[in-house]
């Protein structure tokens, strides 16, 4: 999509924000996450808060990426003083679980691993630094009214909405692992075999590689795993036909195998979001759920998985290669809202 196209579209989704009725809304982590928020803006200098906050209605917003970019929207981690990164990861683990916060603050030391093989191999063509991750306030955090937040930075990129000082969305929820299985000695770096985010692919494999040839002829959707998740970077998730096999017909124990493969998405999040998160789907009854594979069933080859509801989206894919060139060692995965994110209702 074309900048202005883009601008337009971003634009039109936000005139909707403010007739908003939340699918869901989670009071103590929002308080939590408002106060937080208002701890860090406070932290803040004139000249960092014109870079750090603004309007709510403002279209960036809605642009989240996890892409490498020479520019994003926020005041960079490494941009602040001790106390105001202290303020702004004490907002960050507002936002996530315990589990959530490792994977997150994981996914940031990985930059290290990137950075280190890149200039071995002189192919580093972005800046790689872990503190190269971006927060950004729109609106006033205050009990009262609409806020949100974005902190973002490569392969990372988190996204609330928070109305009347509870949280009414969390999506886009986007985590990312190059590699995805650290196979390369790096000075300062996290050890052989280290996995960020290795739920997310071990139970998937677990599942796939369980199912029987009539169920495989349901979940295959492709022979060969797509480049890249769908609508990235997209204001809302896509509206493509739910494909698949349905939870219904598995059996007991790919039942739970799904259902763990799910929890490890949901419990990335506070317990109020994460259970919000799961009931939304068995409200929406667990039958109408769907999983999707392409590709291979086997690391080291391209693969690619979806599972998706009435609710929500989950989608992973793992198809390119690491810095050093280990072949589909490079995950993606995101969580959406199939109701709308950022609190808007999709139409």
């Amino acid at each position: 999509m074309k900048r202005s196209a883009r601008f337009v579209a971003l634009m039109l989704l936000l005139a909707t924000a403010t007739a908003v009725t939340a699918y869901w809304r989670v009071g103590a982590v929002g308080a939590d996450m408002t106060g937080k928020a208002a701890a860090f803006v406070g932290t803040l200098s004139d000249e960092q808060k014109a870079v750090a906050v603004m309007a709510f209605e403002k279209p960036e917003r809605l642009d989240w990426h996890f892409i490498p970019k020479e520019y994003r929207k926020g005041l960079q981690l490494k941009e602040m003083t001790d106390a105001q990164r202290q303020a702004a990861h004490a907002l960050l683990q507002t936002t996530l679980s315990q589990i959530g916060y490792e994977k997150a603050t994981n996914i940031m030391q990985l930059e290290h691993i990137l950075h280190m093989l890149e200039h071995e191999r002189n192919t580093n063509k972005f800046a790689r630094e872990t503190d190269r991750y971006y927060f950004t306030i729109f609106g006033t955090p205050s009990e009262k009214g609409d806020w949100g937040l974005s902190i973002e930075g490569h392969h990372l990129s988190l996204n609330f909405t928070v109305k009347d000082g509870e949280v009414a969305s969390s999506t886009p929820t986007f985590f990312a692992s190059n590699p995805s299985t650290v196979m390369n000695e790096v000075k300062d770096g996290f050890p052989k075999g280290t996995r960020v985010l290795k739920k997310e692919e071990e139970l998937a494999f677990d599942l796939v590689n369980s199912l029987s040839d009539e169920q495989k002829a349901k979940v295959v959707i492709a022979e060969t795993a797509p480049k890249e998740i769908r609508a990235a970077g997209e204001p809302q998730p896509p509206a493509d036909e739910m494909v698949g096999i349905s939870f219904g017909d598995l059996d007991q124990t790919q039942q739970g195998t799904m259902k763990k493969l799910v929890g490890t998405y949901a419990e990335n999040m506070p317990k109020e979001i994460r259970d919000a998160r799961i009931d939304a789907i068995v409200k929406a009854g667990p039958e109408n759920v769907r999983f999707a594979w392409a590709g291979a069933t086997e690391p080291g080859i391209g693969h690619y998985y979806r599972i998706q509801g009435p609710t929500f989206l989950i989608e992973f894919v793992n198809t390119q290669p690491d810095p050093a060139g280990n072949p589909a060692n490079h995950i993606h995965c995101v969580w959406r809202d199939m109701n709308g994110d950022f609190a808007i209702p999709i139409k």
